[in-house]
């Protein structure tokens, strides 16, 4: 198989992806007007388009999904150590728009509002509250799940949103394996907002490099070569040539008289940081105890791509903010205490969720948490954890194992100067409680995938 921009595995090349190109990007207003009249919240009655479903599932072959999994670990140049799955989804691009018309509106509702940022501002860590935030983040996901209504029809629910990068490009190269491993028709498309192969990496080059030279502009993460992530930084800089640097070999340089920078060692050179791709957690650098060789909170002659406040202004901790008839109810925990927001949520326990503010790929998080567990945590933290109405996944993807359900993620870019765009969906498949890849690594057509909706005008 031959990818477009991967090495070659055992077959001749192929003649490049013939995707129908759509003229120009929408704006969330005009994503709204193509839909129903009433776009807060729509309907549909079916999820996934089954004449593909069925068609991809009788040619399926063992062997074939081997031989993908081999040529994705080529195209990204190291082994993909979570689960892929077996199959993408086949989802109606109505469907997909809705899902990002509510992702902007909620973004929005949040950056747009000067009294929730001075409230979210609390919730960051004043050892973490770094210098310089930007006016709005470059990077927003929003995740979906899909609920059964009482009519019978299906329609979008909010399970999380982070302002945090995610594998922008990684999902690019997974949904073109995809599309080559299994013969997917050529007309399938994978992007949003009318998005091309072009466009898409010409704004992720505008959001990352913002015009800098390659150079000078790093990919930090904490220790980057023992991430689960390393393929998405791996294919980010194969195409946009930038460096990946461990966060904890940022050097700060001073200079009389001017703001100091941050600089990396490339063998006896001190190269200076221009603007910095930000992929690290603060959860997992207060976890590891990560000693860094700058403060957060010094002003440096730097740009950050991802600023890391924005991770704790637009997450878990928005969710009891926003008014909008996709999003689950929810209280925080302290409140929830003092008897306040306790007629937001369901009377069955089993239908709540706890969920620490700010951990990553699902730390944490416990189902129907009984009265003992909510004890159990310590009053001086219980604002830093949420009590939310679960969501009901349905399963709408039909897989030789069984009905399995679909998360279903947004991925957004806001470049400096510009709008929010939403750009590619990214799926995760499961049948268990949690829908990250490490909660079903031991079934199979579950975990990571990719979502291909018919052409615009196909």
């Amino acid at each position: 198989m031959r990818v477009r921009g991967c090495p070659e595995i055992g077959s001749p090349s192929l003649n490049g992806f013939c995707r129908q190109t759509h003229p120009g990007t929408l704006s969330t207003a005009a994503l709204t007007s193509i839909l129903h009249p009433n776009p807060a919240l729509r309907v549909y009655p079916i999820g996934v388009i089954q004449s593909l479903r069925q068609d991809f599932n009788s040619r399926f072959r063992p062997e074939i999904y081997r031989a993908f999994l081999r040529n994705l670990d080529a195209c990204v140049r190291t082994h993909v150590s979570f689960r892929v799955a077996e199959t993408p989804v086949f989802l109606p691009r109505e469907l997909l728009n809705e899902m990002a018309v509510i992702g902007a509106d909620l973004t929005h509702q949040l950056v747009d509002d000067p009294e929730y940022l001075a409230e979210s501002r609390k919730a960051i860590p004043e050892s973490w509250r770094a210098a310089d935030e930007t006016p709005h983040p470059h990077f927003m996901t929003v995740d979906f799940g899909l609920i059964r209504e009482p009519n019978g029809r299906l329609a979008p629910r909010l399970v999380e949103l982070q302002a945090f990068p995610s594998v922008y490009a990684y999902q690019f190269v997974l949904a073109e394996n995809y599309r080559t491993a299994f013969a997917l028709d050529p007309s399938l498309d994978i992007f949003l907002n009318g998005h091309t192969d072009s466009s898409f990496w010409k704004l992720m080059h505008r959001v990352i490099a913002r015009g800098h030279h390659p150079e000078n502009v790093v990919l930090t993460e904490v220790d980057p070569e023992h991430q689960k992530t390393l393929p998405d930084f791996r294919v980010t800089a194969d195409r946009l040539g930038l460096r990946i640097v461990d966060i904890a070999d940022l050097v700060p340089h001073d200079r009389p008289g001017k703001l100091p920078r941050l600089c990396y060692r490339d063998g006896s050179r001190l190269v200076p940081i221009h603007r910095i791709y930000n992929r690290a957690i603060v959860d997992e650098l207060i976890q590891k105890k990560v000693q860094l060789q700058f403060d957060y909170r010094e002003h440096f002659d730097v740009e950050w791509a991802g600023h890391p406040n924005w991770y704790f202004h637009l997450s878990k901790f928005s969710i009891p903010y926003l008014d909008h008839p996709a999003v689950p109810p929810a209280v925080f925990l302290d409140d929830w205490f003092r008897g306040e927001g306790r007629d937001r949520l369901p009377a069955d326990r089993e239908q709540w969720i706890l969920k620490p503010l700010f951990s990553f790929a699902g730390k944490g998080i416990k189902f129907a948490p009984t009265d003992e567990d909510l004890a159990a945590i310590a009053p001086r933290y219980r604002h830093n954890y949420l009590l939310q109405q679960r969501v009901k996944f349905e399963n709408v993807i039909d897989t030789p194992h069984g009905p399995t359900q679909p998360e279903i993620r947004i991925l957004y870019l806001w470049p400096d100067g510009g709008k929010l765009e939403p750009v590619l969906p990214l799926i995760r498949l499961g049948r268990g409680k949690m829908m990250g890849v490490d909660h079903n690594r031991d079934l199979e057509w579950v975990g990571a995938s990719a979502a291909f909706m018919p052409a615009k005008n196909g």
